[in-house]
């Protein structure tokens, strides 16, 4: 049987999300392309002093990548900036990492999300140019659970389908939705109790109330901590020792 060709890709876009040692000289980085989703490759000697892939394999910075190979792990040939180098400082590098952690725990490797892609850009551009951190994150937070199939209703209730009333209570069901919450306060199930303002400034990304921020921060927690399961998310962690987002 003659044994099946390896598969080259070349100039493709992609970020860095992690990487740890492989063997004495080599790393193992899991990288977010465009085309091919989150994918697994081995850098052959990108731990020596004077490898090329050293200093190019960063978190956070826009690359063109070249990698061939069939099975789950590929083998990182070049990697080459692709643009300014800007860097992530301070809570922003936080807010950075918290994103590819998200990235790292809910997409499977070679699963393609061209939209989130772009939308993971976007978003590093906002952190980087100081856009408000808590604002950003519910942003990516609310896209990231859409383009994975997750999408939050945020525009009426589960139960009459009936637009949401801004000065009415809802409770917020997990796989379900709003569902509006009776006189005695039941929603008939275990969720997260809201105003209808705050699911109607989440549907259209306004964040200038106070209780909007607050309660949609305690809702994304809510929902990404159902669909991660019983994975931590450490970068978030941090961000609560930060007076968390």
């Amino acid at each position: 049987m003659t044994p099946a060709k390896s598969t080259r890709h070349k100039e493709q876009p992609g970020y860095v999300l992690h990487s740890y040692p492989y063997q004495e000289t080599s790393l193992i980085v899991e990288i977010f392309t465009r085309e091919f989703g989150r994918v697994g490759m081995v850098a052959k000697g990108a731990k020596r002093p004077h490898s090329p892939l050293r200093s190019v394999l960063m978190p956070f910075h826009a690359l063109t990548l070249d990698w061939s190979g069939k099975s789950e792990l590929k083998t990182l040939r070049t990697a080459e900036w692709r643009g300014a180098f800007r860097l992530l400082k301070g809570r922003a590098l936080i807010c950075g990492f918290y994103l590819n952690e998200l990235l790292l725990k809910l997409l499977h490797r070679d699963d393609p999300h061209d939209g989130l892609f772009d939308i993971y850009e976007q978003t590093l551009k906002s952190l980087l140019d100081g856009g408000q951190h808590a604002v950003v994150l519910r942003c990516f937070e609310k896209r990231l659970l859409s383009e994975l199939g997750y999408a939050l209703i945020l525009d009426h209730d589960a139960e009459t389908q009936r637009p949401l009333e801004a000065n009415r209570r809802y409770q917020y069901l997990i796989d379900r939705g709003p569902v509006p919450l009776d006189t005695h306060g039941e929603g008939g199930g275990s969720g997260l109790e809201l105003l209808g303002q705050t699911l109607i400034d989440m549907h259209h990304d306004q964040y200038t109330s106070a209780v909007t921020l607050q309660q949609s921060k305690s809702l994304m927690r809510m929902l990404i901590g159902h669909y991660l399961g019983h994975q931590t998310l450490h970068s978030r962690q941090l961000l609560i020792d930060l007076q968390g987002l």
